[in-house]
């Protein structure tokens, strides 16, 4: 069977979905990064650090939506289906585990020593753990739900739609896959601390692991959204 015999969805999933012009996804690129660290300058006391954490990435997925409805897109094209062998799936997902782990311990090996020994990689959401909450669960729990909707937010975000951006800027480039998954690890490595540390590095290479797999499983969102869930929940109980 060749790939005009396949169904729509696997179309989708087969073939590289470079299907924007540059110059149109340079514009895109330009309109969606500008929301996205805009947002980051306002904070909104009431909501408190997951639910602030929310609100900016649902505003970026939210102009993101708009620019895929502009060019005749959907979150579907870019990944957002049913995936087709459950197994498969698992299957990456702890691929992207074990790429984390081995990611993070390389850098604590051989690049951990190159920063000042009093430099700090906790997230400000370390006030949400579980050691300091086990005596409110209810709370706890419903803290843990917000996480999991960032965790999905995100993926779209980073992955579905910036990556696929990138890639398609650079469409008349050699490996414009990879460049593409450097640039957006890059930006979420960038995002989560503003500065070059072990936190922004090892961000950047959660990053870089799940666009790799992103783009190796057939750029299908839910392995990474799953995987992402699960580190994050991981990180919360610890």
């Amino acid at each position: 069977m060749n790939d005009s015999q396949l169904p729509k969805s696997d179309n989708i999933q087969k073939q590289n979905p470079v299907r924007v012009k540059p110059i149109h996804a340079l514009a895109d690129l330009a309109i969606f990064l500008s929301v996205m660290f805009l947002v980051r300058t306002f904070e909104i006391e009431l909501l408190g650090f997951w639910g602030n954490a929310i609100f900016k990435t649902t505003a970026t997925v939210g102009v993101a939506t708009l620019l895929l409805y502009y060019r005749k897109q959907s979150w579907k094209d870019i990944g957002l289906t049913k995936p087709d062998s459950y197994l498969r799936m698992i299957a990456f997902v702890a691929v992207i585990l074990i790429g984390t782990v081995v990611s993070i311990m390389i850098f604590e090996l051989f690049v951990r020593d190159l920063f000042a020994a009093d430099e700090t990689s906790n997230s400000v959401s370390s006030r949400y753990k579980w050691s300091l909450m086990k005596d409110n669960i209810p709370y706890f729990v419903s803290i843990l739900l917000l996480v999991w909707v960032e965790s999905f937010l995100e993926e779209l975000q980073d992955r579905g739609f910036s990556l696929n951006r990138f890639q398609e800027l650079f469409a008349k480039i050699p490996l414009s896959a990879m460049l593409a998954v450097l640039c957006q690890a890059a930006i979420f490595g960038f995002r989560h601390s503003y500065d070059l540390s072990p936190r922004s590095i090892t961000t950047g290479l959660i990053g870089f692991v799940f666009g790799t797999v992103y783009i190796l499983s057939g750029r299908n969102l839910w392995p990474l959204i799953i995987a992402h869930i699960i580190l994050n929940t991981m990180s919360m109980i610890e």
